[in-house]
């Protein structure tokens, strides 16, 4: 059975995980860690990472981008795998990983779905035959709660699709003006918030006369569990490094 510390738990996706967790007989909380620690759940509770006791396999981490960098320096500390499913991450705090993954197993996705890192893939296979011909655009949809624009997701396809280009893209977050010029050298990235909507990412390569529309539509929150579980499982078995999707689906 695989021990795990659940960052962010009482959060969206915490409470989420927790029922997934609660459904596999071969995983179990043993602490959750929390800014808004209340005590409603089947395992202690603490208000930050070093305040935490029990021992543990892996943490797996739905919280805050603020929050990350201490709960890196914990995993350090307790020499602890740790998997980071948050988004909006600065720099900083993703040098800090890769540092850190000189020391324990570190895993990390801008997304968690196994569906959206199939589709960078796919993006990757059928962006060289296009690049010099098509626009490439990115539209990303999520609910009227989510702080960071554009996605996490969006820019993780953006840089997948960029990795592959022979002319790399320059980035254009929205668009505004009377004036653009909506080059072939440019890669539009745009996002839509409201309601309840989980996630929905919309990949469109418009040359003349032709479209090719790659779509991803998260129904759910239960994908991004599922595929943080399998990470969990998966990272608390492997030796000191980086780790990403790349890996789980190899």
């Amino acid at each position: 059975m695989k021990r795990i510390i659940l960052s962010g738990c009482n959060g969206r996706m915490g409470q989420v995980l927790q029922k997934s967790i609660k459904a596999n007989d071969e995983l179990i909380v043993v602490a959750g860690i929390d800014h808004n620690p209340q005590q409603n759940a089947d395992f202690p509770v603490y208000a930050t990472a070093a305040d935490v006791q029990e021992d543990a396999d892996v943490i797996i981490d739905f919280s805050h981008y603020t929050a990350v960098p201490q709960l890196i320096e914990f995993a350090v500390s307790k020499k602890l795998p740790v998997v980071v499913a948050t988004t909006g991450l600065e720099e900083e705090t993703k040098t800090l990983l890769k540092e850190a993954s000189e020391k324990i197993p570190v895993f990390y996705s801008a997304n968690m779905s196994l569906g959206i890192n199939v589709l960078a893939k796919a993006l990757q296979a059928i962006t060289p035959a296009l690049e010099s011909d098509f626009n490439i655009e990115i539209i990303e949809k999520h609910h009227n709660q989510k702080k960071d624009a554009p996605s996490g997701t969006a820019l993780l396809l953006a840089d997948a699709i960029n990795d592959v280009c022979e002319t790399k893209k320059d980035y254009i977050f929205g668009r505004s003006g009377n004036d653009n010029e909506n080059k072939l050298s440019e890669m539009g990235i745009h996002a839509v918030r409201g309601g309840t909507i989980p996630g929905e990412h919309i990949v469109i390569y418009a040359g003349d006369d032709e479209i090719i529309e790659l779509k991803h539509t998260a129904l759910s929150r239960d994908i991004f569990a599922n595929g943080a579980l399998k990470a969990g499982v998966f990272l608390a078995d492997q030796p000191v490094g980086f780790y990403s999707m790349s890996d789980l689906l190899a």
